[in-house]
């Protein structure tokens, strides 16, 4: 029970994050003509349709990776018609940007926060940092459970942004390639990586690479946040 805080301003975060990404989705795919996610509820900031749709990601899943690492990492989907995606392969790709996006603004959200703390001497630069703990408290109590949570939003919507960058199916970077594509060259490519098998294979890939150079990333993002610092 220690760590029953952590873990509920961790779930909060995630699946904050998780649904600012799924909503950002749905809505695009509506301003832009498939009404296929709003008309199954996904255009909301409420988190009850996306659990719905998706609860292995967006509650097991999540609860099985704290317990076992001390972070969360799952999913959530927004629904789309693929008759759609491949008739306007440019509006799909611009589909594909808008969740990744989503998580960038919650990234630059949560750091201008972090240094108007800093500004009114609520928070402070630690001299090391170690996962998300990247901003302290200048008193503890309420502050240091802000210090926390804008530390979590912070790393785990860069992890959100970066990981769904990776262009290989099915995250959100392989959808994107088409925006750079003609209409016909953008069908030809969306109708070869619609398969499952693709997608499998995507994911082992993508986990890996990641785990590869996610570390170095970390300091980077500290030293963006950080200008000057130089942590490493």
């Amino acid at each position: 029970m220690a760590n029953f805080p952590n873990a509920l301003m961790w779930y909060v975060v995630f699946l904050l994050s998780t649904t600012c990404h799924e909503a950002a989705h749905a809505f695009a795919a509506m301003k832009m003509g498939d009404l296929t996610a709003y008309e199954n509820g996904q255009v909301t900031l409420n988190p009850l349709p996306h659990v719905k749709r998706e609860p292995v990601g967006t509650i097991v899943v999540p609860i099985i990776s704290f317990l076992i690492g001390g972070w969360m990492v799952g999913w959530a989907s927004a629904p789309y018609n693929p008759e759609w995606a491949y008739k306007y392969p440019k509006k799909s790709a611009a589909m594909a940007a808008a969740g990744p996006m989503a998580n960038f603004i919650l990234i630059v959200v949560s750091a201008l926060l972090i240094h108007l703390g800093i500004m009114l001497n609520i928070f402070y630069a630690p001299e090391t940092i170690k996962g998300v703990d990247i901003v302290s408290a200048v008193n503890s109590g309420i502050y240091g459970g802000a210090a926390k949570i804008l530390g979590i939003f912070f790393i785990l919507n860069s992890i959100l942004f970066l990981f769904n960058l990776i262009p290989v199916p099915p995250l959100d970077g392989s959808g994107i390639l088409p925006m750079y594509l003609n209409e016909a060259n953008g069908r030809k490519y969306m109708s070869k990586i619609n398969s499952y098998a693709f997608e499998i294979v995507g994911i082992i890939i993508a986990w890996y690479l990641f785990d590869f150079i996610y570390s170095g990333l970390h300091t980077v993002l500290i030293n963006l946040l950080y200008p000057g610092s130089n942590y490493h």
